[in-house]
């Protein structure tokens, strides 16, 4: 009886509590689950279309003082095989992408001690006047507490200046697990939780088009799960009304393979596939405020990402022309133009080429010379 009651909150798009969201994952059945996740989709993404993007995956820089424990990307500043990507770099990269037909870059990197304000300031005036139509989703909010730190300025300051140069929008990256506990034995060198989520309300407030994540299936309790999506949710909250906030959210399973976090703590990623489709699902019961719900076939592969299309999930995200950090921890997955939009067929939907503001790309002619890295 609880549970009936609870779904049909949430079939109202009530804001269910942590302990109500981990009630129903810990004792509903994952169809159930799926299907008034389903139901849900269909509320805030009517009908049968599919999204799917282009984009390129581009690192500013591999130089990290972070340490997280579950990244084999970074180096720390002194590392012979640290870099600064430089502007031929970007260049040709960015040429390659738009002769790919993609339309934006993914720019992000480490905690550089060098790069402050100035440098990404330059860096994204440099790329707008080289490239103006090309959409720069920039950074996250680990890297804006980083540059705030670093030249002691607000959070205000640096976002409105990144706006400024040219940052179109915000990934959510380095959310993790929003929990202080969990941030300080897995990545304790980025911002806290509630500094994350300020970084997020801000952004939203100057216009700001954002999204925001989950890495989970590591040290985190459930309840830390849920008590994650509460935050998020209350943040969207208090967006203004005429911003989009997070237009998306994206949950997905830590990639263990040669981590710290595996080679030193035994900690692996065991989250099954029936796990992963309830948890995509409770994260659209549990944000009934976010219109978009991505699923993550990097890190689970094309036969569950298919099946969470049927269980709250409405987009397939980038095929990711090139992508390193979470395939450097063992994602093994990859999609071409071709093969992506043959997975959404093959689970039933109509797939549509978006822009990172969901609105609908016509197909480059290019698109199937796309080769992943």
């Amino acid at each position: 009886m609880y549970s009936k009651q609870l779904l049909e909150r949430a079939l109202n798009k009530e804001f269910l509590s942590v302990d109500e969201g981990q009630f129903l994952f810990e004792n509903v059945p994952t169809t159930e689950l799926m299907f008034i996740a389903n139901e849900l989709r269909q509320m805030h993404v009517p009908g049968n279309i599919v999204n799917w993007q282009i984009d390129r995956n581009v690192n500013t820089t591999n130089v990290c003082t972070a340490n997280c424990k579950f990244c084999n990307f970074f180096r720390h500043p002194k590392h012979n095989e640290g870099y600064i990507t430089d502007l031929k770099t970007y260049k040709l990269k960015i040429e390659e992408t738009i002769k790919y037909g993609g339309d934006q870059l993914l720019l992000q990197g480490g905690h550089h001690p060098e790069l402050g304000l100035d440098y990404y300031i330059k860096l994204f005036r440099d790329l707008k006047a080289l490239y103006p139509k090309i959409k720069l989703h920039a950074l996250g909010p680990p890297e804006i507490a980083h540059i705030c730190k670093i030249g002691g300025f607000t959070h205000l300051k640096v976002l409105t200046e990144l706006k400024s140069a040219g940052m179109d929008s915000m990934p959510g990256a380095g959310a993790e697990i929003l929990s202080d506990r969990v941030r300080r034995l897995i990545s304790k060198g980025k911002c806290s939780g509630k500094e994350w989520l300020d970084i997020m309300e801000v952004a939203h407030k100057i216009g700001l088009t954002t999204s925001a994540t989950m890495m989970f299936g590591h040290i985190e309790t459930i309840k830390e799960r849920f008590d994650h999506l509460v935050r998020i949710r209350e943040v969207q909250d208090k967006k203004p009304k005429n911003e989009n906030g997070f237009l998306a959210f994206i949950a997905w399973p830590f990639m263990d393979d040669g981590t710290l976090l595996q080679r030193v703590k035994g900690i692996n990623n065991n989250v099954t596939a029936d796990e992963y489709l309830r948890m995509v699902a409770m994260c659209r019961i549990m944000l009934p405020n976010i219109k978009n719900i991505q699923t993550s076939w990097l890190t689970v592969g094309a036969d569950t990402a298919q099946l969470t299309l049927h269980g709250g999930a409405n987009d397939m995200g980038s095929i990711m022309i090139e992508e390193n950090v979470v395939s450097a921890a063992g994602a093994p997955h990859r999609f071409t133009a071709k093969s992506i939009q043959k997975c959404i067929k093959e689970a039933g939907f109509t797939p549509r080429l978006r822009d990172q503001m969901y609105e609908e790309r016509k197909m480059p002619e290019m698109v199937e010379q796309v080769i992943n890295y």
